[in-house]
């Protein structure tokens, strides 16, 4: 019978706290709000999780309690479109018996109702035993104790909706100053998670994440023609603070005059150009062709049904085979960033925020793995830990395998976009994510932008419009010829990303520099009558 007196140990719970803010750079006597507390009726909840998993014949078991409160304001114009508050907490709990999963989730928070949603997980799991193509087996991990929470200085839930709002409406005052601007929506997401995670093998912690997720669009009318641009306004793992320092409403005149300039744009003339891809439209590439690809699940064939299979298999040819890119094209795949939206201090196993590289010097390194998809490949890599892969959206979704951050590393060289644009004779540069379309197998794409500047003789000429790429992913990322240094490195990402039956949606960031990718076809996207 396992009690909180046995299951927890004062000394080891405050080492681990200290530990997480050493190794992600919370410097000591910062303005951070300090880490959460250990709830002794949550943890003895989830303690009771598991004694009531083990006691119906569960091998291992896992129990997350957590609470969710997420907050989203929208404007148009002058007004008001949405606001909504909403907050769930409950509790799910796997459990593994002979080498099948079970999962049940309860938001009745009572002794009862927990055993019961323990003992229906263990059920699950020996009913699922019958269908189960192979065992699970677990990677190791040392059991942990501790507590973490996102660096911030203010918590952006609790800053006032009124708050909130005047600087939404101040921004789009400011935008539709611009001449022929005529539509502009701005917009938040929030989020604050606390979890609380507690598993057989001895690990008890509990994380809180706050997440920042900013919106502005402005559309232009004018001519004949309409034109929109959407600022990249990267979400991060961050506070309130993180969403004054982009000065919404001292910058939303300057977004909102792109819109303005689009209507004047050349449209362009399809063939081969140089292309230089500026962070704010590369992060999203890398997403795509690199991120979805590289998530082992989906490379044995688990996603197949949904969100589609990848080219970057049978691991048995690729790992350590696969030419990827160049030699100096390095992917990094971690949950340590600072800001980012992948950061954490321990997954949804207990395994500790890990940082390795996917791709190395421009060939295939590694997947992106939990405990249970170790054992798939550690015969190939001879790798016997998870890489820390393992995230629920909530307290009612069984956790899985989903992508942390996964970026584009810099260059030797302190190269910036403009020293790119100096370099290059014929070529377009593309800023600011627009529309994507790529393959089930991550093999085929096309995307496009919000901004478009045509350059000839290293030199910028004028804006285009109507641009897209396409190509192949190998030779996408081995036609890259060009990479930024360290100080044009920026972090972009998505506050959603869908995977999954049923769809679970995860925050991940992509850290990436300018670059340019050598005689890629562009298309014309322009309506016609």
């Amino acid at each position: 019978m396992t009690n909180r007196r046995d299951f927890l140990k004062t000394s080891a719970a405050i080492a681990a706290v200290t530990g997480a803010r050493a190794a992600f750079g919370q410097p000591l006597g910062a303005t951070y709000l300090p880490p959460p507390s250990s709830d002794t009726a949550i943890d003895d909840l989830a303690l009771e999780a598991l004694n009531a998993a083990q006691a119906a014949g569960a091998s291992y078991a896992d129990a997350r309690i957590g609470r969710y409160r997420r907050q989203f304001v929208a404007t148009r114009e002058h007004n008001v479109t949405g606001v909504s508050d909403s907050e769930s907490y409950g509790i799910g709990v796997r459990a593994l018996v002979n080498g099948s999963w079970g999962f049940a989730s309860t938001n009745v928070m009572t002794k009862d109702g927990i055993t019961r949603t323990a003992q229906e997980a263990v059920r699950l799991a020996k009913a699922a035993r019958t269908i189960q193509r192979r065992p699970v087996v677990l990677a190791p991990v040392s059991p942990v104790k501790g507590t973490w929470r996102t660096p911030i200085t203010r918590d952006p839930v609790d800053v006032p909706i009124e708050e909130k709002v005047a600087m939404l409406l101040a921004a789009n005052e400011a935008a539709l100053k611009v001449p022929k601007i005529r539509f502009v929506n701005s917009g938040l997401q929030l989020l604050r998670e606390e979890k609380t995670l507690a598993t057989t093998d001895g690990t008890l912690v509990t994380q809180t994440y706050v997440r920042v997720g900013p919106q502005f669009s402005a559309t232009a009318i004018g001519d004949g023609d309409f034109q929109s641009y959407t600022e990249e306004l990267s979400p991060r793992g961050s506070g309130w603070e993180y969403i004054e320092s982009l000065n919404m409403p001292g910058n939303a005149e300057k977004w909102a005059s792109l819109a303005a300039e689009k209507l004047s744009a050349k449209s362009v003339e399809v063939g081969r150009y140089d292309l230089i891809l500026d962070p704010t439209n590369l992060w999203l590439t890398i997403h795509e062709s690199i991120g979805h690809p590289t998530e082992l699940d989906r490379a044995m064939g688990y996603e197949a049904n949904y969100a589609g299979t990848s080219f970057v298999a049978p691991p048995e040819k690729v790992l350590g085979k696969l030419r990827y890119g160049q030699n100096f094209m390095n992917i990094q795949g971690d949950r340590t960033q600072e800001g980012s939206l992948s950061r954490t201090a321990w997954d949804d196993e207990g395994v500790p925020a890990d940082k390795w590289l996917i791709v190395k010097n421009g060939v295939f390194n590694d997947y992106q793995t939990t405990r249970e998809q170790v054992a798939w490949i550690s015969s190939i890599t001879g790798v016997k830990k998870s890489h820390g892969c393992s995230f629920a959206d909530s307290w009612s979704s069984v956790q899985f395998q989903r992508m942390p951050n996964v970026s584009l590393l810099p260059g030797e060289k302190d190269i910036s976009l403009d020293d790119i644009v100096a370099a290059t004779d014929k070529g377009i540069v593309i800023k600011n994510r627009g529309s994507w379309s790529i393959d089930h197998q991550r093999f085929n794409f096309q995307f496009s932008g919000q901004v478009f500047y045509e350059v000839k003789g290293g030199k910028i000429t004028g804006m285009l419009k109507d641009v897209a790429y396409q190509s192949r992913t190998p030779d996408f990322w081995n036609s890259m010829d060009m990479i930024g240094g360290k100080n044009s490195y920026w972090l972009g990402g998505s506050f959603g990303d869908g995977k999954g039956e049923p769809a679970q949606s995860n925050s991940i960031s992509h850290g990436c520099v300018p670059a340019r990718f050598k005689q890629v076809n562009i298309v014309n996207t322009g309506r016609t009558a």
